[in-house]
């Protein structure tokens, strides 16, 4: 799988799993929606230094959003 969509589809992913819409991360995060959104559908190359303020404002690890994405996971990354 490529990487941006991995990183993509994690975020999304634990973005969901804290409960907060692309509005929501932004407004806390610093980035824009529209980054949030490119990052999702795989459409934007995060730096290294990018996926640690993207995993601060989560509570994750940076390597949560490069982690590859387990059986139960296979059929978010089959729709996306």
């Amino acid at each position: 799988m490529d990487m941006r969509r991995l990183v993509g589809l994690n975020f999304a992913r634990l973005r969901r799993d804290k409960g907060l819409t692309q509005e929501q991360f932004a407004e806390m995060s610093g980035f824009t929606q529209q980054y949030v959104s490119d990052l999702e559908r795989g459409r934007r190359n995060p730096t290294v230094v990018t996926l640690f303020h993207l995993a601060g404002p989560l509570g994750v690890e940076p390597s949560d959003l490069v982690a590859k994405i387990e059986d139960e996971d296979s059929d978010l990354a089959r729709m996306a």
